[in-house]
């Protein structure tokens, strides 16, 4: 089982990381300047991560691919790690619908 982690940036703003069952982040959000904000984000990734239409499948600059997970107004809500290969990134959106629907919410903050 997953689990969303809540912390709080360098500039006070809170954030979270959705980590898969072994501990490794697959999902990160922007700032929130509001927990309340944050909490509504994680809602937002439950929502959506089960539509395969909602991951835009984006290339770095540098050759890397990542993903974004966007909510239905076309807001980003989460962005990915980078990856070496398309096999990779399709592996992370997978485990980000495996584990976002029942992960659990830790408030490090």
């Amino acid at each position: 089982m997953g689990t969303f982690v809540i912390t709080r940036r360098t500039n006070n703003e809170f954030q979270f990381n959705l980590r898969a069952n072994n501990g490794q982040v697959i999902l990160t959000s922007e700032g929130y300047t509001a927990k309340a904000g944050c909490l509504n984000g994680i809602k937002s990734v439950r929502e959506n991560s089960q539509l395969d239409a909602r991951y835009a499948r984006e290339t770095a600059k540098d050759g890397r691919l990542y993903f974004n997970l966007k909510a239905g107004n076309g807001e980003i809500i989460g962005t990915s790690q980078m990856y070496q290969s398309v096999e990779a990134r399709e592996t992370g959106i997978d485990s980000v619908k495996q584990n976002a629907p029942t992960a659990l919410v830790e408030d490090e903050s």
